[in-house]
């Protein structure tokens, strides 16, 4: 090992948030691989060497020598929001299996992996349970802990919280994960005042936040919303959630058997004269193919409808004016309880979930999906541009970003947050000096 600096490896590399963290620490990287071409052009730009291509394809001896393996492996098949698939999903369950084979390989003194928090209970747990079989002591012999940790317990304005797992050959007797600080946050830290190159609202989206503005104005000022997702589409549904659903309904009594019932806001699926039109009349989440909905559908649905009942007088002259939306659309989640009720002051995101509507202390999650689903800042009416994003990552000193916009959200949607990175990273390569010797605790203490 160098006098002067440990050695890293940068796997999955993406935009380089664990090389960023690590070379702030002294640590030189010596291997990093990406599978995305115009990735690996801009990490070239940004880190000064070009990575290898899919590790898939990576020959083990071509990966070198080095005391820090880091790797945020794709998260999607072990994200809530995925289909769980996990290490049987085909295209990215099994990359886990090719980070194995390194370790194996080149027994690095220690590894960082980050990943989605689902990945603790994934399967039942039998996945992170074969995770620690693999690598610990009955497998490649490393000592493991895990936690999660969201930038915002750092001081950083973004709710993201995901599982960091450290391994070490040596026992992790005298490592400590950093402490969560409880300082308040502003995304306003980050932000710049209204940017000439930031996306502006479309009509569309404009209009159905418009509308959801004029609920939250109908709204009784001494009623408190509830804190669970406001789907409209529940608030005249009559159709059967607890002990049988539609679907099981449509299997033994066909078409009848939706009859007598009311489907989204209050549609008679009796009217409705074919069975696809009256299982069109559903709400998407209701037409799943299920003969028992899961308990939190049961119960978004029962306080819904509990909601309606109670607020009708004042929610059924407006509901009429959510119905051109689609179903995302037609949902609140607002996360402002407590606060006074104008939608225009807060944070918004679109998600599949919803319209979220969050404070200004913090921006949600980014996600590494479309621009559609970046965080908007209501009180400018406009989209947080890449580089704002950036800077929530922590990854403000990166030359350049992706040239598209869509690109450089879902690079960053899909980053690690160097800050958090690097203090995880410091606390794990100070707790075992006597395997990275004095020259690494030098370089670490200088960092911190």
């Amino acid at each position: 090992m160098s006098k002067t600096a440990f050695r890293f490896i940068d796997l999955f590399a993406g935009l380089g948030g664990f090389h960023i963290a690590l070379k702030r620490l002294g640590g030189k990287c010596v291997f990093a691989a990406e599978w995305q071409e115009h990735l690996r052009d801009l990490y070239e730009v940004n880190h000064g060497f070009r990575p290898a291509g899919d590790i898939t394809q990576v020959a083990l001896k071509d990966v070198p020598e080095h005391d820090v393996l880091t790797a945020g492996f794709p998260c999607q098949p072990f994200s809530k929001a995925g289909e769980q698939l996990g290490f049987e999903c085909t295209k990215q369950g099994g990359l886990f299996f090719d980070v194995e084979k390194i370790l194996k390989a080149r027994r690095p003194a220690f590894f960082i992996l980050e990943n989605v928090p689902n990945l603790l209970k994934h399967d039942s747990g039998r996945t992170w349970e074969r995770i620690q079989h693999n690598l610990g002591p009955e497998g490649l012999g490393y000592h493991i802990d895990a936690r999660r940790y969201s930038p915002h317990h750092f001081g950083i304005p973004q709710i993201r919280e995901r599982v960091y797992i450290v391994g070490s050959l040596a026992p992790l007797t005298s490592f400590v994960w950093p402490e969560r600080s409880d300082a308040e946050t502003s995304i306003e830290a980050v932000l710049d005042k209204r940017p000439d190159d930031a996306k502006k609202l479309s009509p569309q989206v404009r209009e159905c936040l418009e509308v959801w503005s004029e609920f939250l104005k109908a709204c009784p000022k001494d009623l408190q919303l509830p804190s669970f997702p406001l789907w409209s589409m529940e608030w005249g549904a009559t159709y059967p959630y607890e002990f049988e659903t539609p679907f099981a309904r449509k299997i033994r009594l066909g078409a009848e058997g939706l009859t007598g019932f009311c489907g989204s806001h209050g549609v008679k699926l009796g009217h409705k004269a074919t069975l696809e039109e009256r299982w069109a009349a559903l709400p998407s989440h209701a037409r799943t193919e299920q003969f028992l909905f899961p308990k939190w559908k049961q119960d978004f649905i029962r306080q819904n409808r509990e909601f309606y009942a109670a607020n009708r007088e004042w929610i059924a002259p407006w509901r009429h004016k959510i119905l051109k939306f689609p179903s995302s659309l037609q949902k609140l989640e607002w996360n402002i309880q407590g606060g006074h009720q104008d939608l225009w002051d807060y944070v918004i995101q679109f998600r599949a979930s919803g319209v979220r509507v969050k404070r200004r202390n913090t921006a949600p999650s980014l996600v590494a999906m479309t621009d559609t689903q970046v965080p908007i800042i209501a009180w400018e009416e406009r989209y947080m541009t890449p580089r704002e994003c950036a800077r929530l990552q922590s990854m403000q000193s990166l030359k350049q970003l992706p040239s598209s916009p869509v690109r450089a959200f879902q690079a960053l949607g899909n980053a690690v947050n160097t800050d958090v990175v690097e203090m995880v990273a410091s606390a794990l390569l100070l707790s075992s000096t006597s395997i990275t010797g004095a020259a690494l605790s030098k370089n670490l203490y200088a960092a911190a």
